[in-house]
């Protein structure tokens, strides 16, 4: 004959007792096993997105270090690009005269001949003179002298001789014996040295 007390004998009262029970049993089961798991894992994710926030933010700023040094670096290139058109580093005959002759032929003179002479070492810089004659007009030597002064490149005009003045159609032509001098910088220059030199007046 069994001991226990069978649960049909159990009055109403018992019965729902004996169901809230296991329900709660069920329940606190249940947050044990699953949600103290589920609460773990939330932990452990909020703590990977508080690391890949911290790792966000990181990566900006390296963003906008890079970025910083980019647009620094493309600046200093750009200045050395301008400093080398204004200074260069080396004598550069052939851009030399290139560059004068572009100007007289804007100005409508002839540049008749050129002699390139050997450069000068200053303390800074290089002096890199050429013997220039010209044939034109009054104006146009005059426009070639103006736009001798507004290349990049340094260029002074000294020893400027006006000779053989000739009447043409009206005009005078006459013939022009200059000395053209470009600069150049040397290797132990400072950056500055293009503004020392100035444009269209001696360094």
């Amino acid at each position: 004959m069994a001991s226990g007390v069978s649960f049909g004998k159990l009055g109403l009262g018992a019965k729902v007792g004996a169901g809230v029970l296991v329900t709660l049993l069920v329940a606190v089961a249940y947050f044990v096993v699953f949600y103290g798991d589920l609460s773990g894992k939330i932990d452990q994710a909020k703590s990977a997105e508080g690391r890949l926030r911290s790792d966000l933010a990181d990566a900006r700023q390296l963003e906008f270090t890079y970025q910083k040094d980019l647009a620094e670096l493309t600046d200093r290139q750009q200045r050395q690009g301008e400093m080398k058109k204004i200074l260069p580093s080396t004598t550069e005959y052939p851009s030399f005269l290139s560059a004068l002759q572009t100007v007289a032929n804007v100005s409508g003179i002839s540049l008749t001949g050129w002699k390139p002479e050997p450069e000068v070492r200053q303390e800074f810089y290089a002096r890199v003179p050429m013997q220039l004659e010209l044939n034109g007009r009054y104006h146009q030597v005059a426009k070639f002298f103006y736009g001798v002064g507004q290349l990049d490149r340094i260029i002074n005009m000294e020893n400027i001789k006006i000779v053989d003045p000739k009447a043409v159609e009206g005009d005078i032509v006459v013939k022009v014996t200059a000395l053209a001098t470009a600069f150049r910088a040397l290797d132990n220059a400072p950056a500055d040295a293009g503004k020392r030199a100035g444009v269209g007046g001696a360094p």
